[in-house]
């Protein structure tokens, strides 16, 4: 399905974009290019590849600094809260989340933007799959979990900002985001692709990396472009005012089932799963990936910018279900919904023939 139903009649708009450089937010930035008459403006740190968006270079973790940025958008009706700062515990991811949010709202409001609505994107660590199994499928009515949570803390502070200044916001929770997309390396599908391509080139077998208990959980992926829709579609939905949605795919996958597909797909042989701690195996792989890159003349992006492998390693170790219900979000009349492991081929197939990379054998 590539459009969703029950959307009231949209009227163009201005859209700010942060985190425009992950896979999320550049999805998100691409969809609203789509639509006529839409201006759209990404801000990220690394200025992105030629894209069909205005790019702006703000550093939205200092107060002055994203005031100043932010001073000439004085027409921004929609806010896509995209960023993303990673670090070591709970307190001070929190505080430098909140901080990017904060910083992003009142630089708007600094401008006289029009704000009518804001996105914000949360995860499965609202529901603790981050510590270990929970409850599934989860719901968005779950109550929240004790331990600190910046997930928390970001939809605290734009739940009263809202309601002092005036605008709509809808929470979306993808899981497993996958996507086409380079220099973007918080990536599922990145991080499968690059890791068979090393694989096979080294002459090895596609083999699953992590546990067997993940191996034969359960397991669900967002598609960037489905999300990105959601996106456009919480933007302009009455509805959806207010609310939290689990956004995903619509189905559930074993990974037991979906290597043997892959490796068939990608020409390689399938040999049992094995445990690899592909953070550190990956980490010298470097010359490999770049000998690929010069024979096939692959996209050169920076190895270190191409897969996060720190976050595939975390997903294949995770050997408990984690399986969100869609209901909610489909009851509200977003029933937009892809097969994963037909997405997998297709986009596999698209990085290859876009010299993302090598070709499939």
């Amino acid at each position: 399905m590539g459009e969703f139903s029950g959307m009231t009649q949209e009227q163009a708009g201005s859209v700010l974009v942060t985190g425009a450089g992950g896979v999320i937010g550049a999805h998100a930035a691409a969809e609203y290019a789509r639509q006529p008459d839409w201006r759209v403006r990404g801000v990220s740190r690394r200025t992105p590849r030629p894209a069909p968006w205005e790019h702006l270079a703000v550093d939205l973790g200092d107060a002055d600094t994203a005031r100043a940025g932010l001073s000439g958008l004085g027409d921004v009706t929609h806010l896509v809260f995209a960023a993303y700062a990673e670090r070591p515990t709970a307190r001070e991811l929190s505080e430098v989340n909140v901080a990017l949010l904060r910083n992003t709202l009142d630089g708007l409001t600094a401008a006289d933007a029009p704000l009518e609505h804001v996105t914000l994107y949360q995860g499965g660590k609202a529901y603790g799959a981050h510590m270990d199994f929970f409850n599934t499928p989860a719901k968005e009515r779950d109550p929240r979990i004790v331990q600190p949570n910046f997930y928390y803390d970001q939809e605290d502070l734009l739940r009263a900002v809202a309601a002092e200044r005036g605008f709509r916001l809808t929470v979306l929770r993808p899981e497993g985001v996958i996507g086409y997309a380079v220099g973007n390396p918080m990536n599922l599908l990145m991080v499968i692709a690059v890791y068979a391509a090393i694989s096979q080139e080294l002459g090895q077998p596609l083999r699953f990396p992590g546990s067997l208990a993940a191996y034969d959980a359960l397991y669900q992926v967002t598609d960037a472009e489905l999300l990105a829709r959601a996106t456009r579609w919480a933007g302009r939905e009455p509805h959806a005012d207010g609310e939290v949605y689990n956004v995903t795919n619509g189905d559930q996958l074993r990974w037991r089932h979906v290597f043997p597909v892959l490796a068939r797909h990608l020409g390689m042989e399938l040999a049992e799963p094995q445990p690899v701690p592909l953070a550190e195996a990956m980490a010298g792989r470097r010359d490999v990936w770049e000998r690929l890159v010069a024979r096939h003349d692959l996209v050169p992006t920076p190895y270190a910018d191409l897969v996060r492998w720190e976050f595939g390693e975390f997903i294949f170790r995770s050997g408990f279900d984690n399986v969100s219900s869609t209901i909610k979000l489909r009851q509200a009349g977003f029933a937009d919904c892809l097969d994963t492991e037909d997405r997998f081929l297709e986009l596999l197939d698209r990085l290859a023939a876009d010299r993302v990379i090598p070709p499939v054998r």
